[in-house]
């Protein structure tokens, strides 16, 4: 895995934090956390003085790990335990459950989780310690498993606002491990991770075909359970997500690339904790375009990314993530209709969106196309709807966009060689 694929986008340098207080001028709340209005919002909701006094946590793992990229090759590694009771633990780490949940409480399921961190190497995943081991089989598991947590000093909360990762709560150095439950495995998953000749993106489309949720590969994958024994690596959390959106798409699209065309435009749309997703698909062969607006600047700003019928072999770096986590979608629906068609997804943040993760805008993408879509005959009439229900003027997206021009250039010409055979 190359360093160089999980770059800033633009969008993020752009727009790091949507926030009145510190103007994107993150030190501002790493050194005084009680002017950040996240932080300050994360109090209410969680008695965070109670928990930062203290050292030994007792809790169900939803099954949660996360694992930072500072220091790469090195990382800092461990489990996520809760320190709330919650009646299903699962929920707190779960982003495809989390559309119909209010911002206050993502917030509050984020900062209810302490964060144990072991420093590891990459390649420890190979041949794990004690601690690290206890997180595989953590992670493994289909449900929470019962965690007792001790760390060194009493945890720490340090704010962390970027536009592609969620705010953490409490974290502190591992002093102690162990699990109190015996974690519950599916057979599937027991198969993929003892399969040590498999490489891991079929292993992660095994999984995923066979009915895994894709947080679930993507914990994997970070901790290091999958490819073959030789090349199993700790991964980023970051880096995990985007990587398990790429390997599940590049294996749709071979399919949907032998599907016929689709016959008319269809237009989606979806609304979820401060973001718009709206998707235009059109009758062409494969090709896809993803364009990121912000309206929580002082001008909206539209990045994008696309690709054409063979796919795209480098880093999306205009909107990185986002590109990744909305393309899957798509081919999953093209997938299930058994049709190929081009694809321009807009996706619009809004001024109430708080740094919750990327996540969002793939279940934004998967629920707007699980509804009824407006049919058109032409790309006139459908950009016509889109407008009306894009809040960034239509212009800024025109102008980002490469998709639209490349269409109506490819229809022109199409016109001229049929009325030159005529």
């Amino acid at each position: 895995m190359q360093e160089t694929l999980y770059r800033p986008a633009r969008s993020e340098q752009s727009h790091e934090v949507s926030c009145e207080v510190c103007k994107g001028n993150r030190l501002v709340c790493v050194q005084n956390s009680s002017r950040c209005p996240v932080f300050l919002r994360a109090k209410s909701l969680v008695d965070i003085e109670k928990v930062v006094g203290k050292t030994e946590f007792f809790g169900a793992s939803p099954p949660g790990v996360f694992l930072g990229s500072y220091g790469y090759p090195n990382l800092l590694a461990g489990p996520l335990v809760p320190v709330l009771q919650e009646p299903d633990p699962s929920l707190l780490d779960s982003p495809d459950r989390w559309l119909d949940k209010s911002i206050d409480e993502l917030i509050r399921y984020r900062f209810s989780l302490v964060r144990g961190k072991s420093t590891v190497r990459v390649q420890d995943a190979r041949n794990p310690d004690k601690t690290l081991s206890l997180v595989q089989e953590i992670v493994m598991s289909e449900t929470p498993t019962d965690t007792e947590l001790v760390l060194k000093k009493k945890p720490h909360v340090r704010i962390n606002l970027l536009t592609r990762s969620s705010p953490h709560g409490p974290s502190g150095v591992v002093e102690r491990l162990s699990l109190a439950s015996n974690p519950d495995v599916p057979r599937q998953i027991d198969k993929v991770v003892s399969d040590t000749d498999l490489p891991a993106n079929e292993g992660a489309q095994s999984l995923y075909q066979n009915g895994i949720s894709q947080q679930h590969i993507v914990r994997m994958f970070s901790i290091g359970l999958l490819g073959a024994s030789r090349t199993r690596r700790l991964v980023p959390t970051e880096w995990s997500i985007t990587a398990i959106d790429d390997i599940l798409a590049k294996d749709l699209r071979r399919n949907v690339s032998d599907y016929p065309r689709l016959d008319e435009f269809r237009l989606f749309s979806a609304h979820a904790v401060g973001n718009n997703v709206h998707v235009l698909l059109f009758p062409t062969s494969w090709m896809f375009e993803a364009l990121e607006g912000w309206l929580t600047g002082p001008r909206p700003e539209v990045f994008g990314d696309y690709e054409l019928n063979k796919g795209r072999k480098d880093y999306p770096t205009n909107i990185a993530g986002a590109y990744h986590a909305s393309r899957l979608p798509v081919l999953e629906y093209l997938n299930k209709i058994r049709r190929q068609g081009g694809a321009i997804v807009f996706l619009e943040v809004t001024r109430d969106w708080v740094p919750l993760g990327v996540w969002r805008f793939r279940e934004l993408a998967r629920r707007a196309l699980t509804g009824d879509p407006s049919q058109f005959t032409n790309l006139e009439d459908a950009l016509a709807e889109a407008r009306k229900r894009l809040l960034i003027p239509y212009r800024n997206w025109a102008e980002a966009s490469r998709l639209l021009s490349y269409y109506k250039q490819q229809s022109v010409l199409d016109r001229y060689v049929g009325s030159t055979t005529c």
